[in-house]
Protein backbone atom coordinates (compact mmCIF):
# COMPACT_ATOMS: atom_id res chain seq x y z
CA UNK A 1 0.00 0.00 0.00
CA UNK A 2 1.38 3.41 -1.02
CA UNK A 3 1.94 6.09 1.59
CA UNK A 4 -0.26 9.17 1.30
CA UNK A 5 -0.02 12.64 2.76
CA UNK A 6 -3.09 14.55 3.82
CA UNK A 7 -4.03 17.52 6.01
CA UNK A 8 -6.47 17.35 8.87
CA UNK A 9 -7.65 19.66 11.63
CA UNK A 10 -8.46 18.72 15.18
CA UNK A 11 -9.10 20.48 18.46
CA UNK A 12 -6.82 19.83 21.41
CA UNK A 13 -6.95 21.26 24.91
CA UNK A 14 -3.53 21.73 26.43
CA UNK A 15 -2.64 23.31 29.75
CA UNK A 16 -0.38 26.34 29.62
CA UNK A 17 2.72 26.48 31.88
CA UNK A 18 0.84 28.94 34.11
CA UNK A 19 -2.12 26.56 34.49
CA UNK A 20 0.21 23.67 35.32
CA UNK A 21 1.92 25.85 37.92
CA UNK A 22 -1.46 26.72 39.47
CA UNK A 23 -2.53 23.06 39.59
CA UNK A 24 0.68 22.17 41.44
CA UNK A 25 0.26 25.05 43.91
CA UNK A 26 -3.33 24.01 44.67
CA UNK A 27 -2.03 20.69 46.02
CA UNK A 28 0.52 22.32 48.33
CA UNK A 29 -0.67 22.57 51.96
CA UNK A 30 0.00 25.67 54.06
CA UNK A 31 2.95 24.14 55.91
CA UNK A 32 4.79 23.60 52.59
CA UNK A 33 3.76 26.82 50.83
CA UNK A 34 6.41 28.98 52.50
CA UNK A 35 9.16 26.60 51.35
CA UNK A 36 7.73 26.57 47.82
CA UNK A 37 7.72 30.39 47.70
CA UNK A 38 11.29 30.58 49.03
CA UNK A 39 12.37 28.12 46.36
CA UNK A 40 10.81 30.28 43.64
CA UNK A 41 12.47 33.43 45.04
CA UNK A 42 15.86 31.67 44.98
CA UNK A 43 15.35 30.52 41.37
CA UNK A 44 13.92 33.80 40.05
CA UNK A 45 15.77 37.02 41.03
CA UNK A 46 12.92 39.09 39.57
CA UNK A 47 10.65 37.89 42.40
CA UNK A 48 11.06 39.50 45.79
CA UNK A 49 9.52 39.22 49.22
CA UNK A 50 7.99 42.35 50.74
CA UNK A 51 5.53 45.13 50.02
CA UNK A 52 5.87 47.48 47.06
CA UNK A 53 7.28 51.00 47.66
CA UNK A 54 5.77 53.76 45.52
CA UNK A 55 8.94 55.86 45.35
CA UNK A 56 10.73 53.23 43.27
CA UNK A 57 8.03 53.04 40.62
CA UNK A 58 8.50 54.23 37.08
CA UNK A 59 6.20 56.45 35.08
CA UNK A 60 3.99 54.01 33.21
CA UNK A 61 3.15 56.62 30.55
CA UNK A 62 6.76 57.39 29.54
CA UNK A 63 7.10 57.15 25.74
CA UNK A 64 9.17 54.16 24.59
CA UNK A 65 9.55 53.01 21.01
CA UNK A 66 7.99 49.57 20.93
CA UNK A 67 9.58 48.65 17.57
CA UNK A 68 13.03 48.74 19.17
CA UNK A 69 12.19 46.20 21.87
CA UNK A 70 11.52 43.18 19.68
CA UNK A 71 11.79 42.38 16.02
CA UNK A 72 9.47 39.39 16.08
CA UNK A 73 6.46 40.14 18.28
CA UNK A 74 4.43 42.98 19.72
CA UNK A 75 5.56 43.97 23.14
CA UNK A 76 4.23 46.51 25.61
CA UNK A 77 6.79 47.46 28.22
CA UNK A 78 4.09 49.25 30.24
CA UNK A 79 2.87 45.82 31.35
CA UNK A 80 6.22 45.20 33.01
CA UNK A 81 6.62 48.62 34.57
CA UNK A 82 3.08 48.56 35.98
CA UNK A 83 2.51 47.60 39.60
CA UNK A 84 -0.76 45.79 38.87
CA UNK A 85 0.85 42.42 39.62
CA UNK A 86 2.26 43.53 42.96
CA UNK A 87 -0.18 42.68 45.73
CA UNK A 88 -0.39 40.88 49.01
CA UNK A 89 -0.49 37.11 48.78
CA UNK A 90 -1.80 36.73 52.32
CA UNK A 91 -4.73 37.92 54.38
CA UNK A 92 -3.79 39.45 57.69
CA UNK A 93 -6.39 37.96 60.00
CA UNK A 94 -4.28 38.42 63.11
CA UNK A 95 -2.80 41.28 65.06
CA UNK A 96 0.87 41.78 65.89
CA UNK A 97 0.14 40.74 69.45
CA UNK A 98 -1.01 37.27 68.42
CA UNK A 99 1.30 34.42 69.25
CA UNK A 100 3.36 33.27 66.27
CA UNK A 101 3.26 29.49 66.11
CA UNK A 102 6.17 27.69 64.51
CA UNK A 103 6.56 24.10 63.41
CA UNK A 104 8.49 22.18 66.08
CA UNK A 105 11.10 19.82 64.69
CA UNK A 106 12.66 17.10 66.76
CA UNK A 107 16.43 17.20 66.99
CA UNK A 108 16.88 14.01 68.99
CA UNK A 109 18.90 10.98 67.91
CA UNK A 110 17.30 8.05 66.15
CA UNK A 111 16.96 4.84 68.17
CA UNK A 112 19.64 3.26 65.94
CA UNK A 113 22.08 5.99 66.97
CA UNK A 114 21.26 5.47 70.64
CA UNK A 115 21.85 1.73 70.33
CA UNK A 116 25.18 2.41 68.59
CA UNK A 117 26.19 4.56 71.57
CA UNK A 118 25.46 1.61 73.86
CA UNK A 119 27.44 -0.73 71.60
CA UNK A 120 30.51 1.48 71.95
CA UNK A 121 30.38 0.79 75.70
CA UNK A 122 30.58 -2.98 75.18
CA UNK A 123 33.76 -5.01 75.17
CA UNK A 124 33.70 -6.01 71.48
CA UNK A 125 36.57 -6.64 69.08
CA UNK A 126 36.65 -5.06 65.60
CA UNK A 127 34.84 -7.93 63.87
CA UNK A 128 32.13 -8.11 66.54
CA UNK A 129 31.63 -4.36 66.38
CA UNK A 130 31.24 -4.53 62.58
CA UNK A 131 28.64 -7.29 62.98
CA UNK A 132 26.77 -5.18 65.53
CA UNK A 133 26.76 -2.17 63.17
CA UNK A 134 25.33 -4.29 60.34
CA UNK A 135 22.60 -5.64 62.61
CA UNK A 136 21.61 -2.19 63.90
CA UNK A 137 21.64 -0.80 60.37
CA UNK A 138 19.11 -3.46 59.33
CA UNK A 139 16.59 -2.75 62.10
CA UNK A 140 13.31 -1.34 60.82
CA UNK A 141 11.47 1.63 62.31
CA UNK A 142 9.74 -0.59 64.84
CA UNK A 143 13.04 -2.05 66.03
CA UNK A 144 12.68 -5.46 64.36
CA UNK A 145 15.34 -7.37 62.44
CA UNK A 146 13.55 -8.58 59.33
CA UNK A 147 16.54 -10.10 57.51
CA UNK A 148 17.70 -13.68 57.61
CA UNK A 149 21.06 -14.64 59.10
CA UNK A 150 22.44 -15.88 55.77
CA UNK A 151 21.63 -12.52 54.17
CA UNK A 152 23.59 -10.74 56.90
CA UNK A 153 26.51 -13.12 56.32
CA UNK A 154 26.53 -12.04 52.66
CA UNK A 155 26.28 -8.35 53.59
CA UNK A 156 29.31 -8.59 55.84
CA UNK A 157 31.31 -10.46 53.21
CA UNK A 158 30.56 -8.05 50.34
CA UNK A 159 30.30 -4.68 52.09
CA UNK A 160 32.78 -5.05 54.97
CA UNK A 161 35.01 -7.89 53.69
CA UNK A 162 34.32 -9.75 56.93
CA UNK A 163 33.75 -13.52 56.78
CA UNK A 164 31.64 -14.82 59.67
CA UNK A 165 29.17 -17.61 60.39
CA UNK A 166 25.49 -17.36 61.22
CA UNK A 167 26.26 -18.50 64.77
CA UNK A 168 28.63 -15.56 65.26
CA UNK A 169 25.94 -13.15 64.09
CA UNK A 170 23.40 -14.82 66.36
CA UNK A 171 25.76 -14.31 69.31
CA UNK A 172 26.05 -10.56 68.68
CA UNK A 173 22.30 -10.31 68.10
CA UNK A 174 21.69 -11.76 71.56
CA UNK A 175 23.95 -9.05 73.01
CA UNK A 176 22.04 -6.31 71.16
CA UNK A 177 18.73 -7.73 72.41
CA UNK A 178 19.95 -7.05 75.95
CA UNK A 179 20.29 -3.32 75.23
CA UNK A 180 17.60 -0.67 75.68
CA UNK A 181 14.81 -0.35 74.79
CA UNK A 182 13.71 -3.86 75.74
CA UNK A 183 12.52 -5.90 72.76
CA UNK A 184 14.91 -4.33 70.25
CA UNK A 185 16.39 -6.69 67.66
CA UNK A 186 13.51 -9.18 67.76
CA UNK A 187 12.65 -11.06 64.59
CA UNK A 188 8.92 -11.29 65.20
CA UNK A 189 6.26 -10.07 67.64
CA UNK A 190 6.46 -13.16 69.84
CA UNK A 191 10.21 -12.79 70.34
CA UNK A 192 9.79 -9.05 70.96
CA UNK A 193 7.25 -9.60 73.75
CA UNK A 194 9.27 -12.43 75.26
CA UNK A 195 12.40 -10.27 75.42
CA UNK A 196 10.43 -7.75 77.42
CA UNK A 197 8.58 -10.14 79.73
CA UNK A 198 11.82 -12.02 80.50
CA UNK A 199 13.29 -8.83 81.98
CA UNK A 200 10.30 -8.62 84.31
CA UNK A 201 10.63 -12.10 85.83
CA UNK A 202 10.91 -11.45 89.55
CA UNK A 203 9.05 -14.42 91.00
CA UNK A 204 5.64 -12.87 90.35
CA UNK A 205 3.23 -15.67 89.36
CA UNK A 206 1.22 -13.42 87.01
CA UNK A 207 4.30 -12.42 84.99
CA UNK A 208 5.40 -16.06 84.90
CA UNK A 209 1.99 -17.05 83.53
CA UNK A 210 2.28 -14.30 80.92
CA UNK A 211 5.65 -15.71 79.89
CA UNK A 212 4.22 -19.25 79.56
CA UNK A 213 1.39 -17.92 77.38
CA UNK A 214 3.85 -16.21 75.03
CA UNK A 215 6.19 -19.22 74.95
CA UNK A 216 3.70 -22.05 74.54
CA UNK A 217 0.31 -20.63 73.56
CA UNK A 218 1.03 -17.55 71.44
CA UNK A 219 -1.21 -18.71 68.58
CA UNK A 220 -4.19 -19.23 70.91
CA UNK A 221 -3.47 -15.85 72.53
CA UNK A 222 -3.50 -13.93 69.22
CA UNK A 223 -6.73 -15.67 68.18
CA UNK A 224 -8.26 -15.06 71.61
CA UNK A 225 -9.00 -18.73 72.19
CA UNK A 226 -8.96 -18.08 75.92
CA UNK A 227 -10.73 -21.25 77.02
CA UNK A 228 -8.02 -23.38 75.41
CA UNK A 229 -5.33 -21.47 77.33
CA UNK A 230 -7.24 -21.81 80.61
CA UNK A 231 -7.60 -25.55 80.11
CA UNK A 232 -3.98 -26.22 79.11
CA UNK A 233 -2.42 -24.07 81.85
CA UNK A 234 -5.03 -25.09 84.41
CA UNK A 235 -5.63 -21.54 85.58
CA UNK A 236 -8.74 -19.52 86.39
CA UNK A 237 -10.41 -16.81 84.33
CA UNK A 238 -9.04 -14.21 86.74
CA UNK A 239 -5.49 -15.59 86.44
CA UNK A 240 -5.69 -15.37 82.65
CA UNK A 241 -7.10 -11.86 82.79
CA UNK A 242 -4.23 -10.64 84.99
CA UNK A 243 -1.64 -12.34 82.76
CA UNK A 244 -3.12 -10.75 79.65
CA UNK A 245 -3.01 -7.34 81.34
CA UNK A 246 0.73 -7.85 81.83
CA UNK A 247 1.17 -8.74 78.15
CA UNK A 248 -0.86 -5.73 76.99
CA UNK A 249 1.54 -3.45 78.92
CA UNK A 250 4.42 -4.61 76.69
CA UNK A 251 5.46 -2.53 73.68
CA UNK A 252 4.98 -4.25 70.29
CA UNK A 253 7.11 -1.56 68.57
CA UNK A 254 10.13 -0.86 70.80
CA UNK A 255 11.85 1.20 68.08
CA UNK A 256 8.89 3.54 67.98
CA UNK A 257 8.75 3.73 71.78
CA UNK A 258 11.57 6.23 71.73
CA UNK A 259 10.40 9.71 70.99
CA UNK A 260 11.89 10.06 67.57
CA UNK A 261 11.98 6.87 65.47
CA UNK A 262 13.69 7.82 62.17
CA UNK A 263 11.97 10.96 61.04
CA UNK A 264 11.24 14.34 62.49
CA UNK A 265 7.72 15.00 63.68
CA UNK A 266 5.88 17.91 62.14
CA UNK A 267 2.87 19.63 63.59
CA UNK A 268 -0.25 19.98 61.42
CA UNK A 269 -0.95 23.60 60.52
CA UNK A 270 -4.57 24.13 59.42
CA UNK A 271 -5.04 25.81 56.06
CA UNK A 272 -8.43 27.23 57.10
CA UNK A 273 -10.17 28.30 60.27
CA UNK A 274 -13.95 28.28 60.81
CA UNK A 275 -15.42 30.17 63.75
CA UNK A 276 -19.01 30.74 64.84
CA UNK A 277 -20.30 34.17 65.84
CA UNK A 278 -23.95 34.54 66.85
CA UNK A 279 -25.04 31.66 64.66
CA UNK A 280 -22.99 32.79 61.65
CA UNK A 281 -19.94 30.96 60.34
CA UNK A 282 -16.79 32.88 59.46
CA UNK A 283 -14.02 31.45 57.28
CA UNK A 284 -10.41 32.63 57.22
CA UNK A 285 -7.38 31.35 55.30
CA UNK A 286 -4.15 30.82 57.17
CA UNK A 287 -1.80 33.28 55.49
CA UNK A 288 1.09 33.20 57.95
CA UNK A 289 3.21 30.99 55.68
CA UNK A 290 2.50 33.03 52.53
CA UNK A 291 4.72 36.14 52.57
CA UNK A 292 3.93 39.22 50.49
CA UNK A 293 5.47 39.11 47.03
CA UNK A 294 6.36 41.74 44.45
CA UNK A 295 8.12 42.05 41.12
CA UNK A 296 11.65 43.42 41.54
CA UNK A 297 11.92 47.16 40.79
CA UNK A 298 15.58 46.59 39.94
CA UNK A 299 14.59 44.17 37.19
CA UNK A 300 11.99 46.63 35.90
CA UNK A 301 14.77 49.20 35.61
CA UNK A 302 17.01 46.69 33.84
CA UNK A 303 14.22 45.84 31.38
CA UNK A 304 13.80 49.48 30.44
CA UNK A 305 17.55 49.94 29.99
CA UNK A 306 17.99 46.85 27.84
CA UNK A 307 14.81 47.59 25.84
CA UNK A 308 16.24 50.93 24.70
CA UNK A 309 19.41 49.28 23.34
CA UNK A 310 18.03 45.89 22.29
CA UNK A 311 18.25 46.61 18.54
CA UNK A 312 21.63 48.29 18.63
CA UNK A 313 23.45 45.64 20.65
CA UNK A 314 23.21 41.86 20.40
CA UNK A 315 24.30 41.43 24.02
CA UNK A 316 21.65 43.90 25.18
CA UNK A 317 19.03 42.02 23.18
CA UNK A 318 20.00 38.74 24.87
CA UNK A 319 19.99 40.40 28.27
CA UNK A 320 16.61 41.95 27.47
CA UNK A 321 15.17 38.51 26.62
CA UNK A 322 16.53 37.03 29.86
CA UNK A 323 15.16 39.85 32.03
CA UNK A 324 11.79 39.69 30.29
CA UNK A 325 11.55 35.93 30.92
CA UNK A 326 12.32 36.40 34.60
CA UNK A 327 9.73 39.17 34.92
CA UNK A 328 7.17 36.97 33.15
CA UNK A 329 7.92 34.17 35.59
CA UNK A 330 7.58 36.47 38.59
CA UNK A 331 4.24 37.89 37.42
CA UNK A 332 2.94 34.39 36.63
CA UNK A 333 3.96 33.05 40.03
CA UNK A 334 2.36 35.94 41.93
CA UNK A 335 -0.81 35.52 39.90
CA UNK A 336 -0.78 31.75 40.56
CA UNK A 337 -0.50 32.36 44.32
CA UNK A 338 -3.42 34.80 44.15
CA UNK A 339 -5.53 32.32 42.15
CA UNK A 340 -4.59 29.58 44.62
CA UNK A 341 -5.83 31.61 47.57
CA UNK A 342 -9.04 32.55 45.74
CA UNK A 343 -9.71 28.96 44.67
CA UNK A 344 -9.07 27.64 48.17
CA UNK A 345 -11.36 30.26 49.70
CA UNK A 346 -14.20 29.61 47.21
CA UNK A 347 -14.00 25.84 47.62
CA UNK A 348 -13.82 25.91 51.43
CA UNK A 349 -16.70 28.40 51.53
CA UNK A 350 -18.82 25.96 49.51
CA UNK A 351 -17.89 23.08 51.84
CA UNK A 352 -18.63 25.21 54.92
CA UNK A 353 -22.07 26.22 53.64
CA UNK A 354 -22.87 22.68 52.51
CA UNK A 355 -22.01 21.28 55.95
CA UNK A 356 -23.27 24.29 57.93
CA UNK A 357 -25.31 22.16 60.35
CA UNK A 358 -22.22 20.19 61.33
CA UNK A 359 -19.95 23.21 61.75
CA UNK A 360 -22.54 24.87 64.00
CA UNK A 361 -23.24 21.81 66.15
CA UNK A 362 -20.08 19.68 65.93
CA UNK A 363 -22.35 16.61 65.79
CA UNK A 364 -20.92 14.09 63.33
CA UNK A 365 -24.39 12.74 62.55
CA UNK A 366 -25.23 16.17 61.10
CA UNK A 367 -22.79 15.67 58.22
CA UNK A 368 -24.62 15.60 54.90
CA UNK A 369 -23.67 13.19 52.12
CA UNK A 370 -21.18 15.11 49.98
CA UNK A 371 -18.99 14.11 47.05
CA UNK A 372 -16.47 16.10 45.00
CA UNK A 373 -19.03 16.62 42.25
CA UNK A 374 -21.41 18.43 44.63
CA UNK A 375 -18.78 21.07 45.47
CA UNK A 376 -17.48 21.25 41.90
CA UNK A 377 -20.96 22.19 40.67
CA UNK A 378 -21.33 24.91 43.33
CA UNK A 379 -17.99 26.61 42.60
CA UNK A 380 -18.28 25.85 38.85
CA UNK A 381 -14.88 24.19 38.67
CA UNK A 382 -13.62 20.84 37.49
CA UNK A 383 -13.82 17.89 39.91
CA UNK A 384 -10.05 17.45 39.63
CA UNK A 385 -9.55 21.03 40.87
CA UNK A 386 -11.73 20.40 43.93
CA UNK A 387 -9.83 17.18 44.54
CA UNK A 388 -6.52 19.07 44.52
CA UNK A 389 -7.89 21.60 47.01
CA UNK A 390 -9.11 18.84 49.35
CA UNK A 391 -5.83 16.94 49.15
CA UNK A 392 -3.59 17.38 52.23
CA UNK A 393 -5.56 20.40 53.50
CA UNK A 394 -6.85 20.83 57.06
CA UNK A 395 -9.42 23.09 58.71
CA UNK A 396 -9.55 24.27 62.33
CA UNK A 397 -13.08 24.07 63.79
CA UNK A 398 -14.58 24.34 67.25
CA UNK A 399 -14.47 20.52 67.37
CA UNK A 400 -10.80 20.23 66.41
CA UNK A 401 -8.63 20.04 63.31
CA UNK A 402 -9.92 17.89 60.44
CA UNK A 403 -8.74 16.92 56.98
CA UNK A 404 -11.02 18.28 54.24
CA UNK A 405 -11.48 14.71 53.02
CA UNK A 406 -13.20 14.00 56.33
CA UNK A 407 -16.27 15.94 55.18
CA UNK A 408 -16.75 13.94 51.97
CA UNK A 409 -18.85 10.77 52.11
CA UNK A 410 -21.26 8.73 50.03
CA UNK A 411 -24.98 8.63 50.71
CA UNK A 412 -27.50 5.88 51.42
CA UNK A 413 -31.25 5.83 51.89
CA UNK A 414 -33.15 4.95 55.06
CA UNK A 415 -36.41 3.03 55.11
CA UNK A 416 -38.21 6.38 55.09
CA UNK A 417 -36.39 7.42 51.90
CA UNK A 418 -34.18 10.00 53.61
CA UNK A 419 -30.66 10.46 52.22
CA UNK A 420 -28.04 10.16 54.96
CA UNK A 421 -24.25 10.14 55.01
CA UNK A 422 -22.38 6.86 55.37
CA UNK A 423 -20.43 8.66 58.10
CA UNK A 424 -23.58 8.77 60.18
CA UNK A 425 -23.90 4.99 59.86
CA UNK A 426 -20.23 4.53 60.80
CA UNK A 427 -20.78 6.71 63.85
CA UNK A 428 -23.66 4.48 64.98
CA UNK A 429 -21.55 1.36 64.35
CA UNK A 430 -18.65 2.79 66.35
CA UNK A 431 -20.87 3.71 69.29
CA UNK A 432 -22.57 0.29 69.26
CA UNK A 433 -19.20 -1.47 69.39
CA UNK A 434 -17.92 0.85 72.12
CA UNK A 435 -20.95 0.00 74.28
CA UNK A 436 -21.08 -3.75 73.54
CA UNK A 437 -20.58 -6.45 76.16
CA UNK A 438 -16.89 -7.27 75.71
CA UNK A 439 -17.37 -10.88 76.84
CA UNK A 440 -19.82 -11.33 73.95
CA UNK A 441 -18.98 -8.80 71.21
CA UNK A 442 -21.55 -8.03 68.52
CA UNK A 443 -21.07 -9.97 65.29
CA UNK A 444 -21.51 -8.30 61.89
CA UNK A 445 -24.91 -9.99 61.59
CA UNK A 446 -26.05 -8.51 64.91
CA UNK A 447 -24.70 -5.09 63.94
CA UNK A 448 -26.63 -5.25 60.67
CA UNK A 449 -29.77 -6.18 62.62
CA UNK A 450 -29.20 -3.27 65.01
CA UNK A 451 -28.89 -0.84 62.08
CA UNK A 452 -32.02 -2.28 60.49
CA UNK A 453 -33.95 -1.59 63.70
CA UNK A 454 -32.82 2.04 63.41
CA UNK A 455 -34.06 2.27 59.82
CA UNK A 456 -30.80 1.57 57.96
CA UNK A 457 -31.31 -1.46 55.76
CA UNK A 458 -27.67 -2.49 55.21
CA UNK A 459 -26.32 -5.91 54.26
CA UNK A 460 -23.88 -7.76 56.53
CA UNK A 461 -21.02 -7.45 54.00
CA UNK A 462 -21.54 -3.66 53.92
CA UNK A 463 -21.37 -3.58 57.72
CA UNK A 464 -18.11 -5.54 57.52
CA UNK A 465 -16.73 -3.03 54.99
CA UNK A 466 -17.61 -0.04 57.21
CA UNK A 467 -16.15 -1.82 60.26
CA UNK A 468 -12.87 -2.42 58.42
CA UNK A 469 -12.76 1.22 57.31
CA UNK A 470 -13.04 2.16 60.99
CA UNK A 471 -10.10 -0.20 61.74
CA UNK A 472 -12.28 -2.26 64.09
CA UNK A 473 -11.45 -6.00 64.24
CA UNK A 474 -14.01 -8.79 63.97
CA UNK A 475 -16.08 -9.78 67.01
CA UNK A 476 -13.80 -12.69 68.00
CA UNK A 477 -10.76 -10.41 68.25
CA UNK A 478 -12.66 -7.83 70.29
CA UNK A 479 -13.48 -10.36 72.98
CA UNK A 480 -12.25 -9.58 76.48
CA UNK A 481 -12.41 -11.50 79.74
Amino acid sequence: MALKQFLSTKLEQRLSPQQIQLMKLLQVPTMELEQRIKQEIEENPALEEGAEKDEDDFDENEDIDQDETSDEEDFNIDEYLSDDADYKTQVNNTSKDDEEKVIPLSGDQSFQERITVQIHLLDLNDVEFTIAEIIVGNLDESGYLNREMDALVDDLAFSANVVVTEAEIEKILKIIQELDPAGIGARDLRECLLLQINRKQDGNITRYTAKKILEEHFSEFTKKHYQKIIKKLEISDEDLKEAIEEIVKLNPKPGGSMKESRGNYQQIIPDFSITENEGQLQLTINGRNAPELKVSNQYKNMLRTYAEGAKASKSDKEAFTFVRQKLDGAKWFIDAIRQRQNTLFMTMTAIMNYQKAYFLSGDETQLRPMILKDIAEIVEMDISTVSRVANSKYVQTSSGIFSLKYFFSESLSTDSGEEVSTREVKKILSEAIDNEEKRKPLTDEKLASLLKDKGYNIARRTVAKYREQLNIPVARLRKEL
